[in-house]
């Protein structure tokens, strides 16, 4: 992959400026932003429409969600529909789920992003239900932030009361992903075992989008959501729900006198958005344009090995035994490895510790570089780690994609040692 040719594709990054706040959201490229505005000069009609303009915006609508489909490999593009955020539609769909819930139900939750954490902490209060939490260990003895998940901690949770799991693919502070796949096969063997009535699992996708590929036949999973606006789009977001949970766990939310039991609709209240479901189309050309194959997961194991040049001299860097000395801790695993995207956290801790916040602000009264600090919805997760933290603090993070170049990485360093040396 050609970093040069894919930046190509992103006018915002022609001005120079260092974008490395990209799990907060990505830039978006040319092809999204030429459907948005296509769609609205030529086609900005309600659907439903038998006229010939309404005709091609139903198209176009239809075309976004056969992209939707794509990009999580559904088996349909009845399985999956879109919304104005993850957090909004992983709502809707814990509410669609108040009848198939009974009092004793247990869900399985991590500390992560709060989208795939509070919608089911309020289903169990309403239901009855009990809610048992899937933690983070230290990898490390020498950084007790060096937190990651492992599925021998999770399965002993599992019982024949389990009715929902609800984990991350990766995680948004730790940057680590989670093998969605063998978790999901482990869990459910468990479930089985134990006699569990009903195991569904909601995977939330977001952090995970911009740097591999989903694949929701082969994860094995029933629910899921990503932001379109962090892989490379607007801002709205798509959706997985499995179908046969959409007929036999899920009651619509949306009006009484629409007919779409059997649709990803009946949780997708109001339109989402017709022009940025337009734009989603956009997506896939994009990534096929990375790489000569014309496939997906050529593109984005193209994408990850971009990733791993861009990982090895900001870890290097913040590992070291110097920065160690001055008391900066990663907040996740200083590895380079396939199961580490670039979103790269940490503290600076001990004698001369430094606030996060201070950090962030040598960054921007430098100017040229954007990165951000704090929970970043993750509150639960920061304001569990040990050796506690300020949680609105939080941590520093710098968080890149493909279109990132070593250089740019670089300049971030640069700035970095002068910021640690203040």
């Amino acid at each position: 992959m050609d970093p040069q040719r894919a930046r190509a594709s992103f006018p915002s990054l022609r001005s120079g400026y260092v974008f490395a706040d990209s799990a907060g959201g990505s830039q978006t490229c040319q092809q999204v932003l030429d459907r948005i505005v296509d769609y609205l000069s030529n086609t900005n009609v309600q659907l439903g429409a038998d006229y010939s303009v309404g005709v091609q915006s139903n198209r176009r609508v239809a075309e976004g969600l056969e992209a939707a489909a794509l990009l999580y490999n559904a088996a349909s593009v009845d399985e999956v529909g879109f919304g104005p955020s993850s957090t909004m539609i992983l709502e809707n769909i814990a509410r669609a789920m108040d009848n198939d819930v009974e009092p004793g139900d247990e869900f399985i939750i991590t500390e992560e992003h709060e989208a795939n954490c509070g919608p089911w902490k309020r289903l169990a209060e309403r239901r009855g239900a009990a809610v048992k939490y899937w933690r983070t260990v230290p990898n490390s003895k020498d950084n007790p932030y060096s937190l990651g998940y492992t599925t021998d901690d999770l399965l002993p949770l599992v019982s024949a009361r389990t009715r929902l799991v609800a984990i991350t693919a990766c995680s948004n502070i730790l940057g680590s992903i989670i093998p969605v796949e063998e978790v999901v096969r482990s869990l459910r063997r468990r479930a089985k075992e134990l006699g569990a009535r009903k195991v569904e699992v909601s995977v939330d996708c977001v952090a995970y989008a911009p740097h591999r590929r989903i694949d929701v036949q082969k994860w094995d999973i029933d629910y899921g959501a990503f932001s379109l606006y962090k892989v490379y789009a607007a801002h709205n977001a798509a959706f997985y729900v499995r179908s046969s949970a959409l007929l036999s766990s899920l009651s619509k939310v949306v009006h009484h006198f629409l007919q779409v039991d059997s649709k990803p609709y009946k949780v997708q209240v109001g339109g989402p958005g017709y022009e940025l479901v337009y734009g989603a189309t956009g997506v896939v050309p994009y990534l096929l344009s990375l790489t000569p194959e014309n496939d997906l997961g050529a593109s984005f194991d193209a994408i990850a090995t971009q990733e791993q040049l861009l990982l090895q001299p900001l870890l290097s860097f913040l590992t070291d035994q110097k920065q160690y000395d001055r008391g900066v801790r990663i907040v996740g695993s200083g590895e380079v490895n396939a199961l580490r995207v670039p979103t790269v956290s940490f503290v600076v801790v001990g004698q001369n510790a430094m606030k996060s916040k201070d950090v962030v602000g040598f960054f921007d009264r430098k100017g040229g570089i954007g990165i951000r600090y704090g929970h970043f919805y993750a509150y639960s997760l920061v304001a569990n780690l040990q050796p506690k933290l300020d949680v609105d603090d939080g941590v520093v993070r710098i968080s890149l994609v493909h279109y990132n170049t070593v250089e740019e990485v670089q300049k971030i360093l640069e700035v970095l040692k002068e910021a640690l040396d203040v």
